[in-house]
């Protein structure tokens, strides 16, 4: 894979539980592990799978009308499972998107179920990877410091 495919995000501890994200571009987001406002993992994870979908309906809808009203909530279950390891399950993206009367509204309208179609079955690169169940690697570069 060449670097035109490559994806990373770069991380350092700032506090027990705390860490700084940042992306390729300079953004940077705070995560912890839920003793305050900073987002989780879980939570970054169901964000990312709802702005992942939520991009792919936005881009092909509004290109006919702005809408009036998007929103989405992402849910699941966080579950400890003895045999197979904490994970989510019931995972669910509900949109509620409306669209301006009109011509251009009644355009945007019908081509959203589609697009919400769409972004779950190819386009969302988030969503697809969580339900194909690409493994994912660890590795560890360690070194004692005396």
């Amino acid at each position: 894979m060449g670097d035109d495919t490559l994806r990373q995000v770069h991380f350092e501890r700032t506090a027990n539980g705390k860490y700084l994200v940042q992306n390729q571009r300079g953004g940077t987001l705070p995560v912890g592990s839920g003793g305050d406002t900073d987002f989780t993992p879980v939570e970054l994870l169901l964000a990312a799978i709802g702005a992942c979908s939520a991009i792919d309906v936005d881009v092909v809808t509004s290109r006919r009308a702005e809408p009036t009203e998007f929103r989405a909530v992402v849910r699941g279950d966080k579950i400890r499972d003895a045999e197979q390891g904490n994970r989510m399950q019931n995972l669910t993206v509900e949109f509620s998107i409306h669209f301006p009367a009109g011509e251009a509204g009644d355009k945007a309208r019908e081509a959203l179920p589609r697009a919400v179609k769409m972004s779950h079955d190819r386009l969302c690169t988030v969503s697809r990877t969580v339900e194909l169940g690409t493994p994912v690697a660890l590795t560890l570069n360690a070194s004692d410091e005396a």
